[in-house]
């Protein structure tokens, strides 16, 4: 088996990061910006069948966390799923996932970075909204460069008012469908037929587009990394990610295809929260929900602006990148942080100078990386576990479900996925484009891995 130096990073870096943040990122970490605006598109397309989607893909989610909660809580690392692959596979699987998953977790910064500004714009017309992207991208960057502590602080509040905006939305939802809200009849199950009204295809569709909506859920496993007691962290955040994923996916999408009609404009166009609280006539509950979606958004910057940064610290300290980003002052990898952000920016301006080629390719480019990422996860877990039963087994402290059955079983989903996106013609192409990026950053690392070998 290979050896790393996986334990190296979190012990360089700080460990500011308390239990209450690591606990509130995981359960924030749940509630994303893929969830609030990615899901409208999923719902236009599956029709009432979204419901479905989002369990299937939602299983799929609950065994990849336990796998790599398994593996995070026996050998914490800022690396987290990219350390593992090196130390069950080999440096080139280290590689490969951690500079595929830099570029996405960059990538996404510029995105959710473009999104905010689109709102704040619409709140204020006339502001470009590049300037927003700009203003943002230095207030999370500067969050960033002074110590972890601050990361988690941003990440716990920004948490609490997503969970507690969900948590309300889920609440008036369940009154308005059961006909105690007062000024609102019970909708009954009008809006839930037909529940494939696209057939087959709709719900291909819908599956997809839940399949990335649980993007991120990653972060609070390279947190945990800079935590007081990172064992005890992982293993409560991976332990409650069931009923998370049930309450705020599933529980969300279940009422809102029924307060909702299905094929309405408004969920794609308002998007599906918005759409739902404005059916109830709650007054100036659809804003209220921009805000949240808006705080969404910030919230993905900040926390992807961190595991960029601890993921490429992580490979440079494995020596696996320019060992400038290894730079640690303070706790912090701050010069990670900086080029992280900038990446993110270039991406910005990518979108408005050349949003047709460039632009389009660097999208497509990452469009499966999160699938790739879990390939790994899986591959490692499934090489680890027995090495841990042999060598450590007091290090299993979070332990896969039934292995190794369920991790061939998520194998087999996440190889359904990539099947089903080759039958669509939009998510073939991304599936082709992350296809060549792999194979080339796995070329690139098997040739440094021969390299340092001698």
């Amino acid at each position: 088996m290979p050896s790393t130096t996986t334990g190296t990073p979190s012990r360089e870096l700080s460990h500011g990061l308390k239990q209450r943040h690591l606990s509130m990122i995981a359960l924030g970490g749940v509630i994303g910006a893929g969830l609030f605006v990615g899901s409208g598109a999923g719902i236009a397309a599956a029709g009432p069948s979204i419901v479905i989607a989002y369990t299937l893909s939602g299983l799929l989610v609950m065994l990849v966390m336990r796998m790599l909660g398994e593996m995070s809580a026996a050998y914490p690392s800022s690396g987290s799923f990219s350390a593992h692959a090196e130390r069950a596979i080999g440096p080139w699987a280290g590689f490969t996932a951690g500079w595929a998953f830099w570029v996405l977790l960059c990538t996404a910064v510029g995105l959710e970075g473009i999104g905010a500004a689109q709102i704040v714009s619409g709140w204020l017309p006339g502001t470009p909204e590049w300037l927003w992207v700009a203003l943002f991208m230095v207030v999370f960057c500067g969050t960033n460069l002074a110590a972890v502590k601050n990361f988690g602080e941003f990440e716990f509040w920004f948490a609490a008012l997503k969970v507690g905006a969900i948590t309300l939305f889920l609440v008036l939802g369940v009154l308005a469908i059961t006909g105690v809200l007062p000024g609102t009849e019970a909708p009954g199950t009008g809006h839930l037929t037909p529940f494939l009204p696209n057939g087959g295809d709709g719900l291909i569709i819908g599956l997809l587009a839940s399949v990335f909506a649980y993007g991120g859920l990653e972060t609070v496993t390279i947190a945990a990394a800079e935590s007081e007691n990172p064992v005890k962290g992982v293993a409560s955040a991976v332990r409650t990610a069931m009923w998370r994923i049930a309450l705020f996916y599933i529980g969300s999408m279940a009422v809102i295809v029924t307060l909702v009609p299905w094929d309405s404009a408004e969920v794609v166009e308002k998007g599906p929260y918005v759409a739902a609280l404005d059916e109830l006539g709650i007054p100036g509950a659809g804003q209220l929900m921009n805000v949240v979606v808006f705080v969404a958004l910030l919230s993905a910057m900040n926390a992807n602006i961190y595991g960029s940064s601890r993921i490429a610290f992580s490979l440079v300290e494995r020596g696996q990148g320019p060992k400038a980003l290894g730079r640690v002052s303070g706790g912090v990898p701050r010069t990670a942080v900086l080029v992280s952000s900038l990446f993110g920016f270039g991406c910005v301006l990518l979108s408005y100078w050349r949003p047709d080629d460039v632009f389009a390719w660097l999208l497509n480019m990452i469009g499966a990386v999160i699938l790739v990422v879990w390939i790994f996860i899986a591959a490692a877990q499934l090489r680890l576990r027995r090495q841990l039963e042999r060598e450590a087994p007091e290090r299993l402290v979070v332990r896969m479900w039934a292995y190794p059955w369920l991790t061939w079983l998520a194998l087999a989903g996440m190889a359904a996925v990539f099947v089903l996106m080759a039958r669509e013609p939009d998510t073939r192409v991304q599936l082709y484009s992350t296809g060549a990026m792999t194979a080339v950053l796995a070329a690139a690392g098997y040739a440094w891995q021969r390299r340092s070998r001698g």
